[in-house]
């Protein structure tokens, strides 16, 4: 049986060998070395993991600062894929900031990525008039 749980640094090699295999792109500040220590800092319960048997099969990460929230770090083990594990944690995470009074839930998704756009949209995700604009400090 599948659980949904927060993150527990006990499975840190888990996460990060699943992150290198799903984001082989993702440049260094979004590297599980960086980014969980800084999940963990602020809202540490919103880093779920998805795991069976002690397994990890996937990761959402979410945030909220009190007007939207985000979603990050969605990633299913490739063995694991179509047996919903993506569908669990992005409703639980949904469910978490719901709880914390969030009303309007933002992702990004890369412009190359039609795969993960197409899934988003299926899950009922829509395409905004934006631009994505960041900086790296």
């Amino acid at each position: 049986m599948i659980a949904i749980q927060p993150y527990e640094q006990a499975q840190f090699a888990d996460v990060d060998a699943l992150w290198r295999s799903v984001f082989p792109d993702d440049p260094p500040h979004n590297h599980a070395a960086v980014a969980i220590p800084q999940k963990l800092a602020v809202q540490r319960d919103l880093l779920l993991v998805a795991q069976e048997d002690g397994h990890v099969l996937g990761t959402i990460m979410a945030g909220y600062d009190g007007h939207r929230g985000w979603l990050y770090k969605l990633a299913v083990h490739p063995r694991a894929r179509g047996c919903g594990i993506a569908r669990a944690l992005i409703r639980a995470a949904e469910r978490a900031l719901a709880d914390l009074g969030c009303t309007k839930v933002n992702l990004q998704v890369r412009d190359t990525n039609h795969d993960a756009a197409a899934f988003w949209a299926h899950m009922g995700y829509a395409v905004e008039p934006r631009i994505s604009m960041g900086r790296t400090l």
